[in-house]
């Protein structure tokens, strides 16, 4: 038994980046601080995962990372709300990226685990949103960050979550 759906009409969405090897190769000798910065300020190209999913970058300082971001209908999942590996993305792009500004030269992480509490649907409707990820600790081997995603019309959370990273010394 099959459903017809009649009056949909078919969307398109075209995805534009750069080269990700160039935004790598151009981390050489750079702090994690200013590797971030770099990439903000776009003297190096952001990642293609950023364009993918509608989002921006905002600002950096140690410890702490910005991203912005805009949900449209191209994320939406069968319920008709955005899917919640939006706010995933966008939360462990702040988070994990907090936890970057603090690395030294050559130094790496990599996230061993993140949690997300959604906390109200996001639609397209939602319109622009802010997500700001904090470091709540960095030790030698392990580093810990919030994040809060906020829909910036209403000032209402959407979403919250906690990492945990494995930092790599050089």
């Amino acid at each position: 038994m099959g459903v017809e759906v009649t009056g949909s009409k078919a969307r398109t969405r075209t995805v534009t980046w750069e080269d990700p090897l160039a935004t790598l190769s151009g981390a050489a000798g750079l702090s994690g601080l200013e590797f971030m910065r770099a990439v903000m300020e776009g003297r190096l190209p952001p990642p293609p995962i950023m364009a993918t999913m509608s989002i921006t970058g905002g600002a950096v300082e140690e410890g702490k990372a910005v991203f912005r971001g805009e949900a449209g209908e191209h994320l939406y999942n069968p319920i008709g709300v955005v899917h919640g590996g939006f706010a995933m993305t966008i939360l462990d792009s702040a988070m994990g990226c907090a936890v970057h500004t603090t690395l030294g030269v050559g130094d790496r992480y990599t996230s061993l685990e993140t949690k997300v509490n959604f906390v109200r649907p996001i639609t397209a409707e939602t319109g622009p949103v802010r997500c700001e990820g904090v470091v709540v600790y960095r030790g030698g081997r392990v580093a810990t960050a919030e994040g809060k995603l906020i829909a910036e019309s209403t000032g209402k959370l959407l979403a919250h979550g906690s990492t945990t990273c494995l930092v790599i010394p050089k």
